[in-house]
């Protein structure tokens, strides 16, 4: 039993209002049901917030994937998840982190990078080879984000 926003975060599909990062990665690990909504009145004294029921039933095996890569990329993602994934891969930390990845992945893997090379091109061909460029993460699902995940490993590009 959870408080009724919580339990709906958790339950949320893409394109609902609560979908987020929380949504995504427990739909990811785990099934996960709303069963029923349970009203103040049925506790004394009645709290100040509504509750729900929810079932988690764990995947077994889990699905598999690298949840740290899955995690860095979903929260990259989600940190403004109305705004396009072109957007939210502009911004320069998030640059700066996966130029570092990528440059660690290339010398672990004697990859000669070029001169003229730029993480920011090489993203935008990622995002935009994969037809991610416009979505927003409020409207993707995990495919999707696995799709995506895939892509910019494909590239050399991590996130862990």
């Amino acid at each position: 039993m959870f408080q009724r926003e919580f339990a709906m975060r958790l339950v949320a599909k893409p394109g609902d209002k609560l979908y987020c990062r929380l949504s995504i990665n427990t739909q990811l690990l785990a099934r996960v049901d709303h069963l029923m909504k349970v009203g103040k009145n049925n506790f004394k004294p009645p709290p100040k917030v509504e509750s729900s029921v929810v079932r988690i039933e764990p995947r077994n095996p889990p699905p598999p994937i690298n949840f740290q890569e899955w995690d860095g990329l979903v929260r990259i993602a989600f940190v403004r998840k109305n705004k396009t994934l072109g957007a939210a891969f502009k911004s320069s930390a998030v640059q700066e982190l996966l130029e570092k990845n990528y440059r660690i992945h290339c010398s672990l893997h004697n990859v000669v990078i070029p001169e003229d090379f730029s993480i920011s091109d090489k993203i935008d061909k990622i995002l935009a080879d994969n037809g991610f460029n416009e979505k927003r993460a409020r409207s993707m699902d995990i495919d999707d984000f696995i799709r995506l995940l895939h892509g910019f490993n494909a590239e050399g590009i991590h996130f862990s």
